[in-house]
């Protein structure tokens, strides 16, 4: 196939997606915020001032926006704009709603559309080493793979919407498992035991992962500078409990979490890094 790619949204992830995107393919770019693209002129990437001419000719767009509201305004707006047959890739996190939504919309004009969210962060994003969980057809997900590889490692989960309950479903574990370490390293801290050590102790065990090297080494170093906002988790929560209530589930570990982001939200830390969910179970500033 031959891929004309543009990309919406770089910021604090989709910049370095596109980077990964144009070692491969050329690509086009679009930011509602100009000054946001600027570097990217550098890896040979397109930069276009309106929504019109990053969809032009291109086959495959790609969003990367903030949420629900900004995904549905693109979409809409970029109706008029798309070419039929071209498919339209939303890697943001969003509600199930929305991501059939966009579905719907995209379908009554021939365009294909595929959710595929991500899990790593910026570092992840960097590295092209992202998980990315698709959901839509098969066909059409086999159309566009190569193009997913290029920023990490794409699954299709199931079919439209499915992307999007694989992000609830990780974003459970990572703010449960966020939570649980916050708990282990103030009990270290709270008793003498220095947290760093620990981390060597646990080293190989079931106790280590990912968030505990990034997160646990954060909370010890009480490092909150955003790279994935409290803010941002809260929204994740609330739509996970939203999507269990609508089965008829109980989720009481999460609601738990959500309680405490909302908490740490309404006591200003809603730009802090997910990680100060530390200072929620410290009871430290």
């Amino acid at each position: 196939m031959n891929y004309n790619i543009s990309i919406i949204g770089t910021g604090l992830m989709g910049y370095p997606m596109a980077k990964n995107i144009s070692k491969k393919f050329n690509l086009k770019s679009f930011n509602r915020t100009f000054e946001r693209m600027k570097g990217l002129e550098k890896c040979s990437v397109k930069l276009c001032k309106s929504l019109k001419e990053v969809c032009r000719n291109s086959n495959i767009i790609i969003s990367m926006l903030p949420g629900d509201d900004e995904v549905l305004e693109t979409v809409r707006n970029a109706l008029n704009f798309i070419q039929h047959g071209s498919t339209f890739i939303d890697m943001s996190s969003t509600k199930i709603s929305t991501a059939n939504l966009c579905y719907n919309i995209l379908g009554k004009v021939k365009v294909n559309f595929i959710d595929a969210p991500v899990s790593g962060g910026p570092e992840g994003a960097e590295t092209a080493s992202l998980a990315i969980m698709a959901g839509g057809n098969a066909d059409v997900y086999l159309n566009v793979k190569e193009v997913l590889q290029t920023m990490g490692t794409p699954t299709l989960v199931g079919p439209n919407g499915c992307g999007q309950v694989a992000k609830l479903c990780n974003q459970i574990i990572v703010g449960i498992t966020i939570g649980a370490v916050a708990e282990a390293i103030t009990l270290c801290e709270e008793n003498d035991a220095d947290p760093n050590k620990f981390l060597n102790a646990v080293n190989g065990g079931f106790a280590d992962s990912k968030i505990l090297r990034n997160h646990g080494q954060r909370m010890i170093n009480k490092d909150f500078f955003a790279r994935g906002k409290c803010s941002t988790h809260l929204k994740d929560m609330d739509n996970i409990i939203e999507c269990a209530k609508k089965k008829g589930l109980k989720l009481p570990i999460s609601n738990l979490i959500q309680n405490m982001f909302q908490n740490l939200c309404k006591k200003g830390f809603g730009d802090d890094d997910h990680c100060s969910l530390y200072k929620e179970i410290s009871n430290k500033k």
